[in-house]
């Protein structure tokens, strides 16, 4: 039994106790207890700081049917269960509160009350399934996303608008980046939740922004996508301003992407996506790998890419990845192999994913399809040096290139189609996610747009 699961006298396992000690130390009064729903909206449960040990000890019960997507009514208890090392203080919350309690965050696994078993719902515990098939098969996944965001000005309400609050550019400095103190507030709060920040800028589109953390498991990496959008939003607020991880929330300029870089180690600690004597130094699992991404690349993009407004960010001519292919030099192939300066570094970089994702689930679809490249030794095609988006019909057809879904619909027949994907996401996920994404989609089309508006009400 390692220390961090060794039990204490009192039960408690030794990093569960430490929690414990750290909530007396840091003068916490509440614990949010988190969770994300199947569409990667993050849930909590706040409970007084007393509760911390029987959280931890017996869990803390909810309600599952309120969630949509969980369970019916009639089978709603539902169990947390907090995992010790997401323990986090809010940065932002009651700094001016004079009783000088604090808040903190601890991200849960749910449990199914009637089984006491993990439940098969849980987009967390379906990427723990995702991260045991890769320990099967003898590897651990790691992952870097590089999230992007908008900061929008609010209304005199506190409403959001789509009012651009910078007018900076790629790269740019103040003072026509005039976010850059508040990127470094949301720096500042990622770093006291417990991120490592690697690296932020101004994007290419006016008020867009990046900032990337630093690569680590995939499991990790998902919990710490769910906190950078909630730690994004909160410190943007103080600063009057709205964070969206819309994927296209204005039309004609760049939408907001995560690419997702990933990669595996083996057991010996060695990165297994890395050959030296390979003209792209990679290896043949890493080619696998990609293959499989590659393969089922457009039941992906039904995970990867969730919303109607996704497909809108995923046209050419805005750098957006839709076509399926590879390269190593340009961006117009769905996946990018990065040019690596030591070996650890060799990883292949996904460019569909949005963030408005679930990331657990997005990165389980990613996972599973690497492996079951890797599972069935699928080829890898050449990688395609020349520019896609320049490429007419008849070229892509030429090469075998192929396009991702043009709408959630598509995406979403294509994800039904593709057992892999499916399976990835278990029985009940997979139902619940089609049944609401197919609801979205028909919403959608007998909707009215104002483009259609403008376009033909005063001409037919």
């Amino acid at each position: 039994m390692t220390s961090e699961n060794a039990k204490t006298d009192g039960g408690l396992s030794t990093a569960a106790q430490g929690v414990l000690d750290e909530i007396d130390e840091k003068n916490v009064d509440f614990l949010r207890l988190q969770f994300t729903d199947i569409l990667g909206t993050v849930k909590n449960v706040s409970v007084t700081a007393d509760q911390a040990e029987k959280a931890f000890t017996e869990g803390i019960y909810f309600d599952g049917s309120s969630i949509d997507g969980f369970v019916r009514i009639q089978e709603s208890d539902m169990r947390l269960v907090p995992d010790p090392s997401t323990f986090a203080v809010l940065p932002w919350r009651d700094k001016d509160d004079l009783s000088g309690g604090r808040s903190a965050r601890l991200i849960c696994d749910v449990y199914d009350t009637s089984t006491d078993a993990p439940f098969t719902g849980d987009p967390r515990g379906i990427l723990k399934d995702a991260v045991e098939r890769a320990g099967d098969l003898g590897y651990t996944v790691n992952a870097g996303p590089e999230p992007e965001f908008f900061l929008f000005a609010e209304d005199e309400s506190g409403r959001a608008t789509t009012d651009f609050s910078d007018t900076g550019g790629y790269f740019d400095l103040a003072p026509k980046d005039l976010a850059s103190d508040v990127r470094r507030d949301i720096i500042y709060g990622l770093e006291d939740m417990g991120l490592d920040v690697e690296a932020s800028h101004h994007e290419v589109a006016q008020s867009q922004h990046e900032i990337d953390f630093k690569y680590d498991d995939v499991l990790t990496t998902a919990d710490n996508v769910a906190t950078f959008r909630s730690v994004v939003r909160a410190i943007a607020a103080q600063h009057d301003l709205h964070a969206t991880f819309m994927p296209k929330p204005i039309p004609r300029i760049n939408g907001s992407g995560m690419h997702t870089h990933l990669s595996l180690f083996s057991e010996d600690g060695e990165n297994a996506f890395h050959d030296d004597d390979d003209e792209f130094d990679l290896s043949d699992t890493a080619k696998s790998f990609l293959a499989g991404v590659l393969e089922h690349a457009p039941a992906v993009a039904a995970v990867a890419n969730p919303t109607v407004n996704s497909y809108k960010r995923l046209v050419p001519g805005y750098e957006a990845p839709v076509y399926i292919a590879w390269s190593d030099v340009n961006r117009s192939a769905l996946i990018r192999k990065p040019a690596a300066r030591v070996p650890a570094a060799s990883r292949i970089e996904a460019r569909f994913p949005d963030p408005s994702c679930n990331p657990y689930l997005a990165f389980a679809a990613l996972v599973h399809a690497g492996l079951d490249g890797i599972e069935n030794d699928l080829d890898c095609p050449d990688p395609i040096r020349e520019n896609i988006y320049e490429f007419g019909e008849e070229e892509r057809e030429e090469y075998g290139i192929g396009t991702l879904p043009t709408n959630l619909g598509e995406a979403v027949d294509a994800l039904e189609e593709d057992e892999v994907i499916m399976d990835a996401l278990g029985p009940h996920t997979s139902e619940q996610f089609v049944k609401a994404k197919r609801e979205e989609f028909s919403d959608y089309l007998v909707d009215v747009s104002q483009w259609e508006l403008d376009r033909y009400l005063e001409t037919f």
